[in-house]
């Protein structure tokens, strides 16, 4: 049972808020201490740990640029240039990102994720299509343009990832299923999430589509009253 010793120090080092990776730290080198491990052969854990997982240090990277494109107005070019496209509604540019998102994900390729994409790009698109069909619109309304927007990246990860058979949750599902005795492959899996791939994109495009609908009939006087005056 002391072996579970790291588990202690990190319930503790959360507890008085302690650096984190200070706490994760210590707790691994510790466990590996009481453990038998020599402290070399420790230091050669946690360094190959960091390098097979390395790929995470870019996201961490990407953070500041984004910021630093928010701070110099990604957001409102974004919406701007949507603003442009008449025939643009939140449903449309919401079942675009969709598509894109999902397939991207059966190829396993890492285009989009809230912080990267949807927050910066997608929303303040989508926003921008509804001030210009709609002008100023309620702010109850743009809460559910936010969660339409959260609802896509969703989706589009969730249900399209698994149609990759590199994808870790292919794998796990795969390792899973065969501790059971079950006899399957990656392919098996990836296979199979196809057909839901294709399902979530035209169900959520009719959910997007719908939310269209619904805007257009609740701002529907103020969209003909801005053609009138044209």
């Amino acid at each position: 049972m002391i072996k579970l010793i790291g588990i202690l120090i990190i319930i503790v080092g959360f507890i008085l808020k302690l650096d984190t990776l200070a706490v994760v730290l210590i707790a691994g080198i510790v466990t590996g201490l009481v453990a038998g491990v020599p402290f070399p052969k420790i230091v050669e854990i946690l360094g190959k740990a960091f390098v097979d997982n390395r790929y995470m240090s870019i996201f961490i990277i990407s953070l500041p640029v984004i910021g630093i494109l928010e701070r110099y107005g990604l957001r409102e070019r974004a919406a701007y240039v949507i603003g442009k496209i008449k025939a643009a509604t939140v449903g449309k540019v919401t079942a675009l990102y969709l598509v894109l998102r999902t397939l991207a994900a059966m190829f396993g390729l890492r285009l989009g994720g809230h912080v990267q994409f949807i927050r910066p790009l997608i929303l303040p698109m989508a926003e921008g299509a509804a001030m210009n069909r709609y002008g100023e619109i309620k702010s109850e309304d743009h809460e559910r343009i936010k969660g339409l927007e959260a609802a896509v990246e969703n989706y589009g990860n969730f249900f399209g990832q698994n149609a990759f058979v590199a994808a870790g949750g292919v794998l796990l599902i795969v390792g899973v299923l065969k501790e059971l005795n079950y006899t399957v492959e990656a392919l098996d899996i990836a296979k199979a999430s196809i057909p839901i791939a294709l399902i979530i994109m035209v169900v959520g495009t009719l959910q997007f589509f719908y939310y269209d609908r619904k805007f257009d009939q609740k701002y529907g006087i103020r969209t003909r009253s801005k053609k009138e005056n044209r």
